[in-house]
């Protein structure tokens, strides 16, 4: 803006000495053919007329200037003006007082930020005793060292929307189901197409405590029959499991056949149906097959039935074993040790679509 300002400054200065030499006759027909050229240029303008910022100082300051005695500036610049409402001018004009005046407002008084690290534990506080109100956290506070006002304690809540102790304390669909997950399966089919066009069934089962996942069989043909007989040799793997599986989630699919509910039903293992087109009710299968879409299926042309059952297993391998899980806090589905000395390693997994990193054993 100041270089605009500047570049205008200077071409009225050269106006001003190009002017100064001329005779007063030479000036008043100068003058005149001005104020005609803007005439017609009046007329043939339709849209409206935008000034940069600095031409509105200038003319504001031109305007400024003028008075009653200096007639032939003041007609002068009504010629100019002649595409720019008076409106217009005063309106840039209050616009400059605003920016003269502006200025940065002092800091509102108030009570002082606490420090981030109370803030967090009073959230933390909160969100782990669900039924503790603001007095009982203001007890614990006080006697982690922390003094702090019941009304501090109530604004940090409410700035991270966390309701008062009586609707905090209310069981939730996520905190009752929590308890049960370990001991809830789900199971799902999904298709993958060979290359020579066939479409392929897999079946699979995830327990929704760890996401630990079973391949229980791919097939061409997943009749009852099939299903059923999958079903039955999952269930052999379930009989020394502690605690023991105590529901099975799937969706409302034909070929999860009454049969195949009835070989879970004689393990004592209830049949949770989810509605129908709800593929969010099944979110943990569904959140899977994602996974080895996009981390492994998608990278590969699978040939044949045979030849996708072996790549699942060792994807199913590396998933279970070696994959971090960021919906378990970065553990694996099989717990492993941490071992934080030695060389680290890199086993290439399905010819190296899949890196799986570790150290070496000594």
């Amino acid at each position: 803006m100041l270089f605009h300002c500047l570049l205008c400054i200077v071409s009225l200065v050269l106006d001003v000495l190009s002017t100064a030499g001329l005779a007063t006759e030479k000036k008043d027909l100068e003058i005149a053919l001005l104020r005609q050229q803007l005439r017609v240029l009046e007329r043939r303008v339709q849209a409206q007329v935008r000034c940069t910022r600095p031409e509105k100082v200038m003319l504001v300051a031109l305007v400024n200037r003028v008075n009653q005695k200096h007639k032939a500036i003041q007609d002068c610049l009504r010629s100019w003006l002649l595409l720019i409402k008076p409106e217009t001018v005063l309106k840039w004009h209050r616009e400059l007082v605003r920016r003269k005046w502006t200025f940065q407002r002092a800091a509102s008084g108030g009570r002082p930020h606490i420090d981030g690290e109370l803030e967090t534990l009073i959230v933390r506080l909160a969100r782990e005793n669900t039924r503790m109100g603001y007095g009982k956290i203001q007890g614990e506070l006080l006697k982690l060292g922390y003094p702090v006002d019941e009304t501090t304690i109530r604004n940090v809540l409410r700035r991270h929307r966390i309701p008062p102790a009586p609707q905090r304390g209310q069981s939730s669909w996520r905190s009752f189901l929590k308890h049960y997950q370990q001991q809830m399966l789900a199971c799902d089919f999904f298709t993958v197409e060979t290359a020579m066009l066939q479409t392929v069934y897999v079946l699979f089962f995830i327990e929704l405590g760890s996401r630990r996942v079973h391949l229980a069989g791919c097939t061409l043909t997943p009749n009852s029959m099939w299903v059923s007989q999958q079903a039955r040799q999952f269930t052999w793997t379930l009989a020394e499991r502690t605690p023991p599986m105590r529901f099975l989630i799937h969706d409302r699919d034909a070929k999860f056949s009454r049969t195949f509910d009835t070989v879970f039903q004689g393990q004592g293992i209830a049949i949770i149906r989810t509605p129908f087109r709800a593929p969010k009710a099944n979110a943990f299968a569904e959140r899977w097959v994602r996974s080895v879409r996009a981390e492994c299926l998608d990278q590969l042309l699978i040939l044949n039935q045979r030849h996708l059952r072996r790549v699942l297993t060792a994807y199913i391998a590396y998933y279970n074993g070696s994959r971090p899980h960021p919906g378990d806090t970065q553990h694996t589905p099989i717990p492993s040790p941490r071992i934080r000395e030695g060389p680290i390693q890199c086993h290439e997994v399905l010819g190296g679509i899949l890196h799986d990193y570790h150290r070496k054993v000594a």
